[in-house]
């Protein structure tokens, strides 16, 4: 059974006055505003929405405050137009105070326009009049491409496998209108495009770390990549459990052999069109676990069932290749993703264990639910082999990452200039990130008796547990690659309910992160 694909609402560009338009819904943009002493003050209109004020006759706002209106951010608040505008309904989602002369943070135009759209689900055709700015260094990016892509992820649905339809659950919103001056612009057109891109991308990433992991096991999920790389136009090249051996990746093997689905490693590769000379060559590397039980050192039962998105580095650098051979970069980028499922059997490796790894490398084994930073070890060693001038992986490395960091900002470690790169473009889209150090006496505590490094800290534990994840994972970086490690085993899975544009399951970070980085090494090597 192949992953279900989810389909996003269609994205178009208008310039109607949006009173006027034939729409299900037109959303509008609303403020909040302080009164004196703290109180609430009176509701603001947004940008966008003043020629369907003007219809209300003035008194849009008292009608939407009686509603129960206050502008909060991402707040929705319905109303039936009556036949004063064109379209039956009238959406006022809130974008928190009024900014001073710009248009709202573009984190926050997103987060509005995937509420909206999502609370609109039944309806055909949806319009957005949201302020837009034309300034492309509002928080480093454009606001048109914040509420496309907000719009389109909000409407995000897993299909699932239920095997019959629920009687009251309403289809996604089909087609979504963003208004702007001027809908033939190319500039505006090419943030359109760009923004369909983007958002297949977090989709399809999202589809796969939602498929439960007894449909989306180790050969399936790479024969799947593999299929969406060569539709791209990708070059591919997929190595099985013999291949593995035959070339030494001794760490992909020794978590990947406990389990009946054996393990795989695929390389995707782009370059640039023959008349743009590529400048750089980048690495990119997602860690593709398909299923972690822990292994000998087995995890507790309560929540293991989050485990299916263990893979969800995997699925967004596979995915994030696919978005590459359509956006086309000035940039060599070769992807290695390492797929394995962890499990327990009689073939399983075993605390006590040494790895031989690709890059000759020994490893003693400390814990077997340490695993993705074996398969990563390989995969990285094997990408420095093609000489990359930057490295960028990542993963749902450590449990550490979440107590130290929390749900929603993912851990950066390893070249200090990259680590900030990396910071700057998770803040531009809205997926944030903080540098984390890689101390020594870490890796002093990782020193082994029998071979070349512990897999984890012997007298630390649990301390600094994200920290040595990255430790290890600098052991096998070629002298003089620039590198980034990026843990997002909080970010890359949502499991309370739908809020903004996050629906509850996969995220789909860091995809757009990694985009942006790729733009930024494009751009600026």
């Amino acid at each position: 059974m192949t992953t279900p694909t989810t389909a996003l609402p269609t994205l178009q560009l208008a310039d109607t006055d949006p009173a006027d338009l034939n729409v299900d819904a037109v959303v509008i943009g609303v403020h909040s505003q302080e009164g004196t002493n703290g109180t609430a003050g009176e509701l603001l209109l947004a940008s966008g929405a003043e020629s369907i004020a003007a219809a209300f006759d003035g008194k849009l706002t008292a009608t939407l405050t009686l509603l129960g209106a206050t502008g909060g951010a991402g707040e929705v608040t319905k109303l039936a137009t009556m036949g004063v505008i064109s379209a039956p309904v009238l959406v006022a989602v809130g974008l928190g105070a009024e900014p001073t002369g710009a248009a709202p943070a573009a984190e926050t135009l997103r987060r509005a326009a995937g509420a909206a759209v999502r609370a609109l689900a039944g309806s055909k055709t949806v319009a957005l009049a949201l302020p837009l700015s034309d300034d492309a260094a509002d928080n480093g990016t454009h606001t048109l491409r914040a509420v496309s892509e907000g719009a389109a992820l909000g409407a995000y649905r897993f299909a699932g496998y239920k095997g019959k339809p629920q009687p009251n659950r309403k289809d996604p919103v089909g087609t979504v209108a963003v208004l702007v001056p001027d809908a033939k612009e190319e500039a505006a057109k090419s943030e359109l495009r760009r923004a369909n891109t983007v958002t297949a991308a977090v989709a399809r990433t999202r589809d796969w770390v939602n498929v439960p992991a007894n449909m989306l096991r180790p050969p399936v999920f790479a024969e799947e990549i593999v299929a969406a790389a060569s539709k791209a136009g990708l070059d591919v090249e997929l190595l099985d459990e013999v291949a593995l051996a035959k070339g030494g990746f001794g760490g992909i093997l020794a978590v990947g052999m406990g389990s009946e689905a054996r393990p795989r490693l695929v390389r995707l590769s782009y370059s640039p069109p023959e008349t743009l000379a590529p400048t750089k060559k980048l690495a990119l590397i997602g860690k593709g676990i398909t299923f972690d039980t822990g292994g000998v050192s087995i995890k507790p039962a309560q929540g293991m069932w989050e485990m299916k998105s263990d893979m969800a580095g995997a699925a967004a650098v596979a995915s994030t290749m696919v978005a590459i051979a359509e956006l086309k970069p000035l940039l060599q980028v070769t992807a290695y993703i390492p797929i394995a499922e962890n499990m327990l059997s009689g073939e399983a490796y075993r605390p006590g264990d040494v790895v031989s790894m690709r890059n000759g490398k020994r490893v003693e084994v400390l814990n077997t639910d340490a695993e993705g930073r074996m398969i990563l070890g390989d995969a990285i060693a094997r990408a420095c082999e093609d000489e990359p001038d930057y490295l960028i992986e990542t993963s749902t490395l450590t449990g550490g990452q979440v107590i130290s960091l929390g749900k929603r900002i993912a851990g950066v470690m390893g070249s200090d200039e990259l680590c900030q790169r990396a910071k700057t473009a998770g803040e531009s889209v809205g997926e944030p990130t903080w540098p984390m150090p890689l101390p020594d006496e870490i890796r002093k505590s990782m020193e082994s008796d029998v071979a070349d490094i512990l897999q984890v800290s012997a007298g630390m534990e649990r301390a600094g547990h994200m920290l040595q994840g990255g430790v290890f994972l600098r052991e096998f970086v070629a002298e003089g690659v620039q590198w980034v490690h990026i843990d997002v085993a909080g970010p890359s899975f949502h499991s309370g309910e739908a809020t903004g544009y996050l629906s509850k399951g996969g995220t789909g970070v860091p995809v757009r992160t990694l985009i942006a980085l790729v733009d930024d090494l494009a751009a600026n090597g």
